[in-house]
């Protein structure tokens, strides 16, 4: 599915991707304000960026397991979004894509992830509880920041590098297991 193919397509509410698609090219469903499912082909490798910005009508996605990488802004502003199920051999989570998605209720990050990107989950604050996979080795810059709700955290062991600010504002945050791989905590790391 190329890019920009369904933009602005405000009135789509439903749509049924084949298994014979492998791509969902940049901004495919950009602003489709009324899509409310989406069921995604086996075949689908990639969802590019800003794939599904501010498709204000999604409430839930699932992630087939062929999907290696979800790239940055996929679903930017998907206020509505509260369920997300990822696939097992998601590699990368790209940057902010899941900024401003603030129904976002609990996340497990499978253990084929490696990367979470920058403002990945920005401003999640609906979101009590995260669990990250074994696997991920670096998380962004502000990452987890604005997740206001959420309660605890366990950073796996697996991880070697965090950014600065990744968990800026998490005000309710009470309890925090850090990876043993970790030599420094960055910037403002637990900020506010």
């Amino acid at each position: 599915i190329g890019e920009n193919a369904f933009y602005d397509c405000r009135k789509l509410t439903s749509i049924v991707i084949p298994n014979s698609v492998s791509l969902i090219g940049d901004k495919a469903f950009y602003r489709c304000f009324d899509l409310a499912s989406v069921t995604l082909g086996n075949s689908v490798t990639s969802i590019g960026e800003h794939a599904f910005y501010y498709c204000q009508g999604l409430k839930s996605v699932t992630i087939p397991d062929a999907v290696i990488t979800i790239a940055d802004g996929a679903f930017y502003e998907c206020e509505n979004i509260e369920h997300v199920t990822f696939g097992n051999s998601v590699t990368t989570i790209g940057n902010s894509v899941f900024l401003n998605c603030i129904s976002l209720k609990n996340i497990v990050i499978p253990n084929s992830v490696i990367t979470i990107g920058r403002d990945a989950f920005f401003n999640c604050n609906s979101m009590t509880s995260v669990a990250i996979g074994n696997a991920v080795t670096s998380i962004g810059s502000s990452a987890f920041s604005g997740c206001n709700s959420l309660m605890s955290m366990v950073i796996p062991n697996s991880v070697t590098e965090m950014g600065n600010s990744v968990f800026n504002g998490c005000s309710n945050l009470r309890s925090v297991s850090i990876s043993n791989s970790l030599t420094s905590i960055p910037s403002n790391c637990f900020e506010n």
